[in-house]
């Protein structure tokens, strides 16, 4: 699964509108006109599509907008804001950032922990979520996946689980 796929599912799933599309990668951080956006929301032929076979291809998909990780991070930090409004900042808070996107290993990861945490979800109602779509995890499971990068328990999730969870949010959200 690719960011823009992530993305095509997210939206669906919760409803979103296209301006608010634009609006929520506004508070994120990240400019875009409603016309980017919905460049961005084009599907691939294939979404499991190779980047060099993308690259050959000469179909509908030339005005396709590629969403790489800074986007999708910006777009989700965009929809915590977005959902449960800017955090105040405390004056014994420090300014640490959030867990970057690095590498595509752990983008799933934190797909779930920033959904979870944008739409105040506990870690039942996530295990409920994956039961809709059918996917069985005990707790501890889901604990390792929301873990902290290197931490010793921490584990990798794999696109199942999140095109799973992104297949119950629409199950709950859209009935």
């Amino acid at each position: 699964m690719d960011n823009n796929d992530i993305l095509i599912r997210l939206r669906y799933a919760l409803d979103i509108k296209n301006s608010d599309m634009v609006e929520i990668f506004k508070l994120g951080g990240v400019e875009l006109t409603k016309e980017e956006v919905l460049k961005i929301l084009i599907k691939s032929n294939e979404s499991d599509m190779e980047e060099e076979e993308y690259d050959r291809d000469t179909g509908e998909n030339e005005d396709r907008i590629n969403c790489d990780n800074h986007m999708l991070e910006a777009f989700l930090n965009g929809l915590i804001i977005f959902k449960r409004g800017k955090q105040d900042q405390k004056t014994d808070q420090s300014n640490r950032p959030a867990q970057p996107l690095k590498s595509n290993e752990n983008v799933n990861n934190i797909l779930l922990k920033r959904v979870k945490i944008a739409l105040a979800l506990t870690s039942e109602d996530m295990l409920d979520i994956l039961e809709a779509a059918g996917v069985n995890i005990t707790k501890g499971e889901l604990g390792a996946v929301l873990r902290k990068e290197g931490h010793r328990n921490y584990k990798v999730c794999g696109d199942r689980y999140a095109r799973n969870f992104l297949k119950g949010l629409a199950l709950k959200y859209r009935g």
